[in-house]
């Protein structure tokens, strides 16, 4: 039952962010909101890996959910939606993760120079998205009755 609790655990994780990226925006606060917008739109996607096994510690989940897709792991008409994951995971990746905390070095730009308020506008709809995404699936998750219908049977 681990993983369904992980995955609960992480679509709150992504829930928190995603208020906290809403909040930031609100505030003009661009550097803060794409942080937490690329946290939440991560653990989104954890929250779905979650129900298939234990996860790692890594920041690079879009590969994680294509490899599930491949290995069919996900029962067909689920595929498109993990697809769809994966892609804002991709747009929102460990390279973002670290630009929105250390910036630029090479160019000597803050973080707070490299995102205007359309990037932090852009990676706040990704990380809407991406949560609106993973609702249904980990959050389907009861305590004591997993409803498990929405993954591929493994072979």
């Amino acid at each position: 039952m681990a993983s369904a609790e992980d995955a609960r655990y992480r679509l709150r994780l992504g829930e928190g962010f995603l208020t906290e990226a809403q909040q930031d925006l609100t505030l003009g606060r661009r550097r803060s909101c794409v942080d937490n917008s690329q946290l939440s739109v991560e653990n989104a996607a954890k929250s779905v890996l979650a129900l298939l096994g234990p996860i790692g510690r890594t920041h690079s989940v879009a590969g994680l959910l294509r490899r599930a897709v491949h290995e069919h792991r996900f029962s067909p008409p689920l595929i498109p939606a993990v697809s769809r994951l994966a892609d804002l995971a991709e747009k929102l990746a460990w390279d973002i993760h670290v630009a929105s905390d250390y910036g630029d070095e090479i160019g000597r730009r803050t973080p707070w120079e490299l995102f205007d308020e359309t990037a932090a506008g852009e990676a706040l709809c990704v990380a809407e998205e991406a949560v609106a995404i993973a609702r249904p699936a980990a959050g389907s998750v009861q305590s004591r009755q997993p409803q498990w219908e929405w993954l591929a049977p493994v072979a």
